[in-house]
C-alpha cells in the first residue's frame, strides 16, 4: 500500500479526491488522503500563499518519510510567488504553461532536500478544478431537473475551445463563474454539485478530455504499479 497526501486548493478539490479519485486507487494499493492547508484561525483552504504552501508540503514530506505528496491546485489565481510564475505567463499554450508551474515548484523543493525528489508530485490544473465538468456537459443538466434548458448555453462554451483545459483565464470567464452564470435554479454549487457531476462523467471521459489532468492521474496510477 502506498500513501498518498494530496494537498487540495479548497473544499470541492477535497471532495473529488476523497469521494472520487481514492476510491479507484484504493484498488490499485494507493492510499489516497486528501489534506488542506490551515490558512486562518479555524479555516482551511483556498489563500495559497506560496511559502505556506511550501512550508506545509516540506513538512508532509518530513511527517512520514515514506509517503508520497501531491497537489491540485487551480492554475486560475495562482499565487504570483510560485516560482517562475512572471516567466510562465509569456508561455501561450495554458497545459505548457501548468507544466512549467510544476517543474520549477518541484525544484524549489528539492533546493531544501534532494530526498524529496522521488516523493513530491505537483500537479496544477488549468484553469479550475470546474473546467473538467465540460468534459461532459449533459452530465452536468442531469444533476437538477430544470437546469435541461441550460444544455445548448454549455455545449456552446464547449465548442469554443480545444479542451475543458483552455476555459478560461478571468473572473469573468473562468469555468466556475461560467457554471454559475448559467445553471440556475439552483444555482451551480461548487461543493454541492462539483463532485456529483464529476462522478457521473467518470475518470475515462476525464482523461480523454483533459490532457494535463491525464497525465498527473497516470502517474499516481504508476505507484500503484509499484505496490505490486
Amino acid at each position: 500500500m502506498i500513501r498518498m497526501f494530496v494537498v487540495c486548493e479548497g473544499q470541492t478539490e477535497e471532495t473529488f479526491v476523497r469521494d472520487v479519485i481514492a476510491p479507484i486507487l484504493a484498488n490499485q494499493q494507493v492510499y489516497l488522503i486528501p489534506r488542506l492547508i490551515p490558512t486562518s484561525k479555524g479555516h482551511k483552504g483556498g489563500g495559497l500563499n506560496y511559502q505556506r504552501v511550501k512550508r506545509f508540503i516540506i513538512n508532509c514530506l518530513k511527517e512520514d518519510s515514506n509517503a508520497v505528496v501531491t497537489t491540485f491546485f487551480d492554475l486560475y489565481a495562482l499565487d504570483s510567488e510560485f516560482p517562475c510564475f512572471q516567466e510562465s505567463q509569456r508561455i501561450m499554450d495554458v497545459q505548457e504553461r501548468a507544466k512549467k508551474l510544476e517543474n520549477e515548484f518541484k525544484l524549489d523543493l528539492f533546493k531544501d532536500n534532494e530526498l524529496f525528489a522521488d516523493r513530491f508530485i505537483p500537479h496544477i490544473q488549468p484553469y479550475e478544478f470546474e473546467g473538467l465538468l465540460f468534459s461532459d456537459v449533459e452530465k452536468i443538466i442531469e444533476l437538477e431537473t430544470d437546469w435541461k434548458r441550460y444544455l445548448s448555453a454549455l455545449q456552446l462554451v464547449r465548442s469554443e475551445f480545444p479542451s475543458p483545459e483552455h476555459i478560461n483565464n478571468s473572473y469573468e470567464t473562468k469555468p466556475s463563474a461560467r457554471l454559475k452564470s448559467i445553471l440556475k435554479q439552483p444555482t451551480y454549487g461548487k461543493v454541492r454539485h462539483g463532485s456529483l457531476a464529476i462522478k457521473s462523467i467518470g475518470i475515462d471521459k476525464l482523461c480523454e478530455q483533459c490532457q494535463h489532468f491525464s497525465e498527473w492521474y497516470t502517474k499516481l496510477n504508476q505507484f500503484g504499479i509499484l505496490a505490486y
